[in-house]
């Protein structure tokens, strides 16, 4: 098997969604002279490689730790949308293979962006009607390479499209050196109570 891990690297200096300056890892021990190392670690629920629960976006949604465990890992299949320079529709999305179940990660150019640059207002996102044309499939889980899915949509279309249908977003992937095609995910959430969202371990297994 080949382990290719997807996961955004949490520094001080990474990449947070529209700069919001949340990280902070700070060293409280050394192991000289304390002879034990230990870190502080502060951020937002949302940083780096996260998982969107459906409680984030909708009043009565499921919390990370109250979703079942078979969401966050499965086969998977990439799909290459390299191409879309602005927005993804239902168009981009109707002459691939997705079924009922899939785990879908998608490929854009986001995937070349700095992972410690500032946050490029600018990126590639899921227009609604993307969202719910992926809803209307029943897929399982959705995964996307860059820190938000949606740019600013005042009513959050594409967030609650998927969130509303108990699909987690997996969010903050980073494809780049990915080839698109089928793998196994494996991307599972910290376990923390009543969360909206979490940082994850995003492996792909081949």
């Amino acid at each position: 098997m080949i382990f290719i891990d997807i996961s955004w690297l949490i520094t001080n200096e990474i990449t947070e969604y529209k700069n919001k300056k949340t990280v902070q890892i700070t060293q409280v021990s050394k192991y000289n002279p304390n002879g034990v190392r230990e870190k502080l670690l502060t951020f937002n629920s949302h940083t780096g490689t996260h998982i969107d629960a459906p409680a984030h976006f909708t009043e009565n949604g499921k919390t990370l730790d109250k979703l079942p465990l078979d969401k966050f890992y499965g086969p998977c299949k990439i799909l290459n949308l390299t191409h879309i320079t602005e927005k993804i529709t239902a168009q981009d999305l109707e002459n691939v293979d997705i079924q009922e179940n899939d785990i879908i990660l998608l490929k854009t150019k986001n995937s070349n962006l700095n992972e410690t640059g500032n946050f490029a207002f600018d990126y590639v996102y899921l227009e609604k009607s993307g969202a719910k044309y992926l809803a209307d499939k029943k897929i399982k889980t959705f995964g996307f390479d860059y820190l938000g899915i949606e740019r600013n949509q005042p009513e959050h279309e594409t967030h609650k499209y998927l969130l509303e249908a108990n699909i987690p977003i997996i969010e903050g992937l980073r494809l780049k050196n990915v080839v698109p095609g089928e793998y196994i995910l494996s991307c599972f959430p910290i376990f923390i109570k009543d969360a909206d969202g979490a940082p994850a371990r995003a492996i792909l297994i081949k």
